[in-house]
């Protein structure tokens, strides 16, 4: 008894050690927690992807290739060691042949896929950056209608991540992110995504899978970061700013679109049976003695576009691949503009919630369907374009949709969230 009296009473007469012991200890007790909680999920999904390379393959079969297109400065360059702690360890134990491939700039993997050869699979690790400049390079190449048709597995490591919300399902813990990601490649359940084809004057065309962002909002998020010091009220700070600086933040547009098209049905593609040998036969010679009339050429009709004046604080053209499970009766891209009479509160208010959801409209807002769309900026100064949180000049474009271009994978559990969304 006496001993503990007297730790107690040394703990006393030394509170500021004894505090900052107790901090030291309770920080450092967290830490340790946390790893062993990250070992514990990678070492599941090594178990279970284990499963998968133990499967037999045919005697004639190959195993499957992958092609990974790694950044290793996303995540402030901590991409390339979350790749081999949580995701490298899956494919190799599930069988999967992967060639790594590593950017060293940006805009190299554009180059990349220029000389890409076929793979089984393509597999991006990295943000939005990355994979965007993957998906430019792959469908600027002259046979992109065979390498398009590539299934493209997305593992989420840049700071920005925008399209790991369609696919994964979310997690705050970046190893189980990561992991789960990985694993429903292994799993092999795919989607369709729409692509948008933005393209200048001059430029060779740029491609999307969220969308193109231009206005007030977009240059406020731009300066976020030059507030850090400011904590969780950078924000804030930075669309509050913008204000003193400049107000009202009014941008004037031009918009010239087409009507959607209708969707066709998502039927899988099936190769119909080939006919017996009579019947091909008969065929052949009846064509033969009497040859089919050709049909004359189909006259195109001249495109019918609507144009538009837009005011507003900020024009978005999107992609639906924010729940790709939706039904929809047309292939269209959305054109959302907000209305230029917000105040200087609501503007900050809103902002704010952007900053979380770029795809975020009030409800006064304008939206349009369109299949394609043309913008006009005046030339005076328009800033720059966000494509796919990606920076670009602003200049005239002419931005198209490619619907259900691309194949991508995404978790299972994921597909029965949007579904139960729709």
């Amino acid at each position: 008894m006496a001993r503990v009296v007297k730790v107690f009473r040394t703990l006393r007469n030394h509170w500021k050690k004894s505090t900052f012991a107790v901090c030291v200890l309770s920080y450092g007790g967290h830490w340790l927690y946390g790893k062993h909680c990250d070992n514990v999920l990678r070492r599941e999904a090594c178990l279970e992807a284990r499963e998968y390379g133990r499967l037999q393959i045919a005697p004639q079969e190959q195993l499957r290739k992958a092609t990974v297109v790694l950044n290793p400065a996303a995540c402030a360059g901590k991409a390339n060691n979350l790749f081999e702690k949580n995701a490298a360890p899956i494919l190799h134990l599930a069988g999967v042949d992967i060639k790594i491939v590593k950017t060293d700039y940006e805009g190299q993997a554009k180059k990349l896929m220029e000389v890409m050869e076929q793979t089984d699979m393509l597999i991006v690790a990295g943000g939005d950056g990355t994979l965007q400049e993957v998906i430019t390079g792959l469908l600027r190449r002259p046979d992109q209608e065979t390498f398009s048709k590539i299934p493209i597995g997305f593992i989420p490591l840049g700071s920005h991540n925008s399209l790991s919300q369609s696919l994964h399902l979310l997690s705050d813990n970046k190893v189980k992110h990561i992991t789960s990601a990985t694993l429903s490649i292994l799993k092999g359940e795919m989607v369709p995504l729409d692509v948008l084809q933005i393209k200048g004057e001059k430029e060779q065309p740029v491609f999307a899978l969220m969308g193109l962002r231009w206005g007030a909002f977009r240059d406020a998020a731009a300066t976020i970061s030059k507030y850090w010091y400011l904590g969780p009220l950078k924000t804030k700070a930075a669309h509050w700013f913008s204000t003193l600086r400049e107000w009202p933040l009014i941008r004037e547009a031009s918009v010239s679109y087409l009507a959607p098209s209708l969707r066709p049905p998502d039927l899988p593609p099936q190769k119909p049976p080939r006919p017996n040998l009579l019947y091909r036969i008969i065929r052949r010679l009846k064509n033969y003695w009497n040859p089919p009339v050709e049909e004359p050429p189909k006259v195109e009709e001249p495109e019918k576009w609507e144009e538009q004046q837009l005011s507003t604080l900020e024009l978005f053209i999107q992609t639906h691949n924010k729940n790709p499970m939706e039904m929809r009766i047309n292939d269209s891209l959305m054109i959302c503009a907000e209305p230029a009479n917000l105040t200087v509160g609501e503007f900050i208010t809103v902002g704010d919630k952007k900053e979380d959801d770029p795809t975020l409209f009030t409800k006064m807002s304008t939206t349009l369907e369109a299949g394609a769309c043309r913008l006009q900026l005046p030339e005076d100064g328009s800033g720059f374009y966000n494509i796919d949180n990606e920076e670009y000049e602003a200049m005239p474009v002419e931005v198209r949709l490619l619907p259900r271009k691309l194949r991508f994978f995404i978790s299972a559990e994921r597909r029965e969230q949007l579904l139960s969304q729709v």
